[in-house]
């Protein structure tokens, strides 16, 4: 391909964004607020601009032209000119080179100056005033892709919800340190389709992975300034380009090719995605993108001074999902994603931000409307973080049906249990069984609750319980970032320690708590890393930490290689009893005329639990009994489905309780399955008759099995 372009015909406004189709090259841009849009071409190098080509076709707000002579592999980016007018919410400035929103690739980095700001930094009238010098030099530029894939037969393994097991990781931080990767894959997704990452978890019993940002997104230049980097990627600039960051090749297909082999082991990709908010910041960030195509469009701005931006995400704007092209572009990438990425689904960053109508969260708006007609998305995996940081916010519970979401109750109920807190055994209950409070009333599942103890953000579970305190200083904050409330116990000390005693509760709680998580009603989330003791050092907010503190260690030593067992044979005996990942809530009553509810709650004396008892401030100790040959569900076929009957026994006080095993039936003999308080939580000897006392020891969390007789 030859530049400057001799052919410019009119082109079409859809596909918007730059489509290559076999002969030539689409180029579509929306801008309702412009008065003159220029595709800009560049050369190879991204260093100089070559051409300017005014778009003069404009059908429905889209700015379009079609190069019958452009290839894949184009650079280019646009200047869009109109009223640079603050006060009103414009911030047209054509000296500011643009990615284009719906770029596929991005090539090169930014490279921070005063040059990227719409305004004169230091000026007295600030983002009043208007700044005049190019940026082109250090933006990143739009690359033209061919999409073209041997994709063969690929296909979503599409596991049931009741089914799943997810693994929260980041595509670096996960293999940068993997020895068996070979060095120039390490840290990239060609790193994460290796086998050897493949096969830990294929071995952990992973059914989908999700994966911290990968939408093209910017380092904060503080963050530069001190030597660090937005290592997690909640910060977005591109909805449809995978960050080049976790490349080995430079090139799209190497994100196919991830996919491609993870499924080919029968494991899904969920995608975590940051719609509710850009990178360009508050009004006094940066021009680069959706800003200078048209601010007083994308962003939502506070009604009657649309100088300032409305911040629901504590990241300075928010994305206007009250204009339909700003909702029809998050609508595309979603699809975009799925049919030409084929992921299997998304977790939502903030997703009330998106839900807000004109200012309170309306879980009837047009953005869940979209989503459950669309006949591609409405059949993915949907996850929201279902909260975010403006008044009335917090939404767990208040998902449409379809929606899975976060449970953070699930989180604080489960560690300030283990941590010996009292008056939580009714809500202990709740969260084990699904968290029917929350999701039964809409007709919801329990899979409807993703369940976890830890995630990305906050302490990793070995820091869960070794420290008090957060130790950010490293963020260069001075310790001032990060939540203080963290529902941690360091069992005796802050951080490392000798005392043999403290690691080996330490060890004994993480058991507890990873246990409670696989044998809980709902889908399960561990993080990257705390199946292995990985360790921030109690650093509860490393997004800016892409280094040792982040990335996962894979040089185990004897406790974690033995954790590590114990947590497979968890997961491992969720996976083989349904009875642990029902569809269904427990009712609590007979089934099948026998007498035999399918859940019931004891007491350590071997009575069951009656109503006043569950708000007793003492109680830390009670024992479950789920009914496997009681289950009353059907598999995909219509098969009953059965299983074996498990009695689940917690004591979170400090001291030894013996439990009386309830009796249910005449002759009923249990079989002890797992001990938390043993060393590596390994199988106990000992087969128990109902009535029996089980020594359950202070802190711990047994299982024990009564085998079906059908």
């Amino acid at each position: 391909m030859s530049l400057p372009i001799s052919a410019i015909w009119p082109g079409a406004p859809f596909p918007r964004g730059a489509t290559w189709d076999g002969e030539g090259v689409n180029f579509a841009i929306f801008s309702e607020n412009a008065t003159r849009v220029e595709l800009c071409l560049f050369n190879p190098t991204g260093r100089r601009e070559i051409q300017r080509i005014e778009l003069r076709e404009r059908t429905d707000l889209i700015w379009h032209c079609y190069l019958p002579e452009a290839r894949p592999g184009m650079l280019y980016g646009y200047r869009i000119h109109g009223p640079y007018d603050p006060a009103n919410g414009h911030r047209f400035n054509p000296n500011k080179l643009l990615i284009e929103p719906y770029a596929k690739d991005l090539f090169g980095q930014l490279r921070w100056s005063d040059a990227h700001f719409g305004y004169k930094i230091g000026h007295r009238r600030e983002d009043l005033s208007f700044d005049r010098r190019d940026n082109a030099a250090d933006m990143p530029k739009c690359r033209v892709i061919d999409p073209a894939f041997t994709w063969g037969e690929d296909k979503s393994p599409n596991i049931p919800w009741s089914d799943m097991v997810v693994y929260e990781l980041h595509v670096r931080g996960l293999t940068k340190n993997h020895p068996d990767i070979p060095p120039p894959l390490r840290g990239t997704y060609a790193g994460l389709a290796t086998a050897p990452v493949i096969n830990h978890l294929k071995r952990l019993g992973i059914t989908s992975v999700e994966l911290m940002p990968v939408h093209a997104f910017l380092d904060d230049r503080h963050l530069l300034e001190r030597g660090l980097s937005n290592h997690w990627g909640y910060n977005t600039i591109g909805f449809f380009a995978p960050d080049h960051r976790y490349s080995s090749s430079g090139v799209v297909s190497e994100f196919k090719t991830m996919v491609k082999t993870l499924h080919s082991n029968g494991i899904e990709v969920i995608l975590d995605v940051v719609y509710n908010h850009t990178a360009e910041g508050n009004h006094l960030g940066p021009t680069l993108s959706f800003r200078g195509v048209d601010n007083a469009y994308y962003y939502r701005l506070v009604g009657d001074d649309p100088r300032y931006c409305m911040d629901y995400t504590g990241c300075g704007n928010t994305l206007n999902l009250q204009q339909p092209r700003a909702l029809q572009l998050i609508m595309d990438s979603l699809r975009y994603w799925v049919l030409e990425m084929h992921v299997d689904g998304f977790r939502f960053d903030l997703a009330s931000a998106l839900a807000r109508e004109l200012h309170e969260v309306n879980r009837l708006g047009a953005f869940f409307d979209i989503l459950l007609q669309d006949p591609i998305l409405s059949q993915v995996k949907l996850i929201a973080e279902p909260w975010d940081l403006g008044e009335g916010g917090y939404q767990v519970g208040n998902f449409p049906a379809g929606w899975g979401e976060w449970n953070d109750r699930y989180r604080d109920n489960m560690r300030s249990y283990w941590k010996g807190d009292g008056g939580l055994i009714g809500d202990f209950a709740q969260r084990l069984t699904g968290s029917s409070d929350f999701y039964d009333h809409s007709g919801r599942k329990p899979y409807a609750s993703v369940n976890f103890v830890t995630a990305h953000d906050g302490f990793t579970l070995h820091d869960v319980v070794s420290y008090h305190d957060k130790h950010n200083e490293a963020n260069g904050e001075d310790n001032r970032d990060g939540t203080d409330n963290n529902n941690t116990w360091n069992c005796g000390a802050e951080g490392p320690t000798e005392d043999a005693n403290i690691n080996a509760l330490r060890a004994q709680q993480k058991r507890n708590l990873l246990a409670t998580l696989f044998f809980s009603q709902g889908v399960p989330m561990l993080v990257a890393g705390d199946e292995m003791g990985r360790t921030q050092h109690g650093n509860n907010n490393a997004y800016c930490q892409d280094n040792e503190i982040s990335w996962v260690n894979w040089n185990l030593s004897t406790d974690d290689q033995e954790f590590l067992a114990f947590v497979q044979r968890v997961i491992a005996l969720r996976r083989e009893h349904p009875v642990f990942h029902r569809r269904n809530f427990f009712q609590g009553r007979a089934i099948h005329g026998s007498g035999t509810k399918d859940i019931h709650w004891f007491k350590p004396d071997g009575s069951e639990m009656n109503d006043e008892e569950w708000a007793h401030d003492f109680a830390r100790c009670l024992g479950v009994f789920l009914g496997g040959e009681s289950m009353q569900e059907q598999d995909r076929r219509g098969q009953p489905i059965r299983d074996d009957n498990f009695l689940l026994l917690f004591n979170s006080h400090h001291e030894n309780i013996p439990f009386s095993l309830p009796v249910l039936c005449e002759g009923g003999v249990w079989q002890s399955v797992l001990d938390t308080h043993l060393a590596g939580g390994l199988e106990p000897d000992g087969q128990f008759q109902d009535g029996d006392t089980y020594p359950l020891a202070g802190r711990s969390l047994a299982l024990l099995i009564q085998r079906s007789s059908s």
